[in-house]
């Protein structure tokens, strides 16, 4: 085959991609070429010098992997990136002793349906290129999703550290699949924050200190899901609010999330109680009614003593704006 009917059929087949991932669910879908992310691996060096990262250990584990695609997926080509959108409007006004769960965790696990999904998608790919090699990622592995969305042209990383896309807003998990098999790539999107500083100036806790850039070790979605232990800074708890698992503040300053649509994935719909339960009822829950009520749900990543811890802080604060 002539290069010239190589770059045709390369074409041909990542148009293809595309239109299939739409057909499994997706909302968008991008192609980078998997090479080693240089100029993003000397920032996250920086990041993690700079003790930013909050003491997650697992976060400065395998950086090389994190980095360079193809030490992931042995002879990697192609880097496909896909988002699906988790917005779902609330079901019940969110009463001010409400317990806020961030957007994401309020249905079932996304790493399940998404993972369900992807594999879909490879497999068609498989088919369809005559065989491939390759791996499907979500969240859950050494990839550096937002900067893999953004070389594919699904939007940029903005102020807040999150991936912004001009048609959907910021409420969508990214999936990858790193694959061997050589497609036609997109251009990266263009930066559209401006001068907006909405974001940073929303934080209560001033955790992004300076833009594009966030200190886990102010951020409330750090202390109410990954952190282990009671020793919560006191100077921080007040900036919590009512958060209770994880935190849309940032995203909820963002102009781009007016563009935000209603997922078409019926799993990520709130479950029943996720808005609008009272912080004095979460207080109450004990260990199985914790299982139950997050069984194969995100906010199980809390621990059930985590999201105690989340829900006496959150209380408090509720009692202190009460006067």
């Amino acid at each position: 085959m002539t290069p010239s009917a190589r770059h045709t059929r390369s074409e041909a087949l990542s148009r293809a991609l595309k239109r299939r991932a739409r057909d499994l669910g997706f909302d968008a879908c991008g192609i980078a070429r998997a090479t080693r992310l240089d100029e993003e691996a000397e920032r996250l060096e920086a990041w993690l010098l700079g003790g930013r990262h909050a003491g997650m250990e697992w976060m400065t584990n395998h950086f090389e992997k994190r980095v360079d695609p193809r030490q992931l997926v042995e002879g990697a080509r192609s880097v496909v990136c896909v988002l699906h959108n988790y917005y779902y409007p609330a079901d019940a006004p969110a009463r001010e002793v409400a317990g806020k769960i961030s957007r994401y965790a309020r249905g079932d696990d996304y790493h399940r349906v998404m993972k369900e999904k992807l594999y879909e998608l490879f497999e068609w790919l498989g088919k369809e290129a005559g065989g491939v090699e390759g791996r499907a990622f979500v969240d859950s592995a050494p990839v550096l999703e937002k900067a893999w969305a953004a070389r594919s042209g699904l939007g940029w990383i903005g102020k807040h550290a999150n991936l912004i896309n001009r048609s959907l807003g910021s409420y969508f998990f990214i999936g990858e699949l790193i694959v061997d098999t050589p497609l036609a790539c997109d251009s990266p999107a263009e930066d559209f924050c401006g001068s907006c500083t909405r974001c940073i100036d929303a934080c209560p806790t001033d955790a992004i200190y300076r833009p594009y850039a966030v200190d886990a070790n102010r951020c409330i979605s750090y202390w109410t899901i990954e952190h282990r232990g009671d020793d919560v800074p006191t100077a921080l708890q007040s900036g919590f609010e009512n958060w209770i698992f994880g935190c849309d503040i940032c995203q909820e300053a963002c102009p781009w999330n007016k563009f935000k649509k209603p997922s078409r994935e019926e799993r990520y719909a709130p479950r029943a109680g996720m808005v609008d339960t009272d912080l004095a009822t979460w207080e109450e829950i004990d260990l199985e009614e914790f299982r139950r009520r997050f069984r194969r749900n995100p906010v199980r990543r809390a621990k059930f003593d985590g999201f105690k811890r989340n829900v006496r802080i959150a209380r408090r604060n509720a009692q202190d704006r009460a006067g």
